[in-house]
């Protein structure tokens, strides 16, 4: 059984968006083709126990073991050195990625405080989109009692989209809530 956004996109949204664009090629229509999804733990040189909590939290979020990043560079004003663990991060493909993608836009970001919906404007220019989250509690997979810190992720959605506006009617018609610019 495939993800139901999954076949929504294939459904709807692609014939959408090819008629929209006037894409003849089925196969040229804008999809989605990864979730990369970021967990910067800053005090991980300090705390390692912090660290292990933020790869658990992430794993339940998305479903999938993520890995640990270290640092490229020693920057002596954070007290880092190069190769220290400063964060977790994953990759979702395929179902994962339609599934979280789902869980994102209909139940986490609703739960958000004073939520108007996202910047229509955090693009990159090739279609791609970042959001920033302040905190991981936002998602049902978390137990708020269980945090030992609330820590911000970035949420990066990358596309076949050739540039940000189709990006942004892709986004839109899988039911990414934009606010008005």
């Amino acid at each position: 059984m495939s993800a139901r956004l999954k076949q929504k996109y294939l459904a709807e949204v692609a014939p959408a968006l090819q008629r929209e664009f006037q894409i003849a090629n089925h196969m040229a229509a804008p999809r989605l083709v990864k979730i990369v999804i970021n967990l910067g733990v800053g005090e991980a040189a300090a705390n390692a126990k912090l660290l292990e909590s933020a790869q658990r939290e992430l794993a339940a979020i998305a479903g999938q073991k993520p890995v640990v990043t270290r640092a490229k560079k020693s920057i002596a004003a954070f007290k880092l050195r190069e190769g220290m663990p400063i964060g977790v991060c994953v990759t979702l493909r395929g179902d994962r990625m339609y599934e979280f993608l789902d869980r994102l836009v209909n139940v986490a970001l609703p739960r958000v405080r004073d939520f108007r919906g996202v910047s229509p404007r955090s693009f990159d220019g090739r279609g791609s989109y970042t959001l920033g989250l302040k905190d991981q509690i936002i998602f049902p997979e978390i137990d708020y009692a269980k945090v030992e810190k609330t820590l911000g992720m970035n949420i990066t959605v990358v596309t076949t989209a050739a540039n940000d506006e189709q990006g942004r009617a892709l986004l839109r018609q899988l039911g990414m809530p934009f606010r008005a610019a």
